[in-house]
């Protein structure tokens, strides 16, 4: 019998309940592996008649996480961001996406001046899962197509997080239209 969608649900609110740190995150992590080899699952969700969109499966009442699908049409590569508060952990389920992570080198926080340099890439295929702990710097490029299963500490359109403008050397903070008042500053990261 596949895993299923509830148990994923079930096993990262204990692995959560249990530890929220980096352990907690990781079984997570492991848990969403188990869950990308649940075929109807992702068929359901990610196959050729999904809706092209980022769609939200659950939000977890008692432990804050979120569980989304995103089913992208268009390629896109973001720029280098972090999440905040929260930590993320994507899986691959159609097509690849490119990961590049980075270290913030300046000595600073927050927004202003910004510094960073490439500590690591790699490319997550169908199947693949890689985890962002709090904090953590990374951006994303994806072909046409690609799919992902994407879970976050908490819902990053509450709170502000930072997006880093390499040319610039610059790190600018972001908020969705539900933390601000300013919806010129919606800032879609992934």
């Amino acid at each position: 019998m596949s895993y299923a969608f509830d148990q994923f649900i079930e096993d990262c609110r204990e692995a959560l309940r249990t530890d929220p740190g980096t352990p907690g995150i990781q079984a997570v992590t492991d848990n969403m592996r188990k869950l990308l080899e649940n075929k109807a699952f992702v068929d359901q969700h990610f196959g050729p008649e999904a809706e092209i969109g980022v769609h939200r499966l659950h939000e977890d009442a008692e432990m804050d996480f979120v569980v989304l699908a995103h089913v992208n049409d268009p390629a896109r590569k973001s720029p280098p961001h972090d999440h905040g508060e929260s930590w993320a952990v994507y899986g691959q389920t159609v097509g690849h996406t490119d990961m590049t992570c980075f270290e913030r080198v300046d000595g600073g926080e927050g927004a202003g001046d910004a510094e960073l340099k490439v500590t690591d890439t790699y490319r997550l295929e169908v199947g693949e899962v890689g985890m962002y702990d709090v904090g953590e710097i990374h951006a994303i490029d994806y072909p046409d197509g690609a799919r992902m299963l994407r879970v976050t500490g908490r819902d990053l359109d509450r709170f502000p997080r930072l997006v880093f403008d390499l040319a610039a050397g610059r790190a600018r903070v972001i908020e969705s239209a539900t933390v601000g008042n300013d919806p010129s500053r919606t800032g879609a990261m992934d």
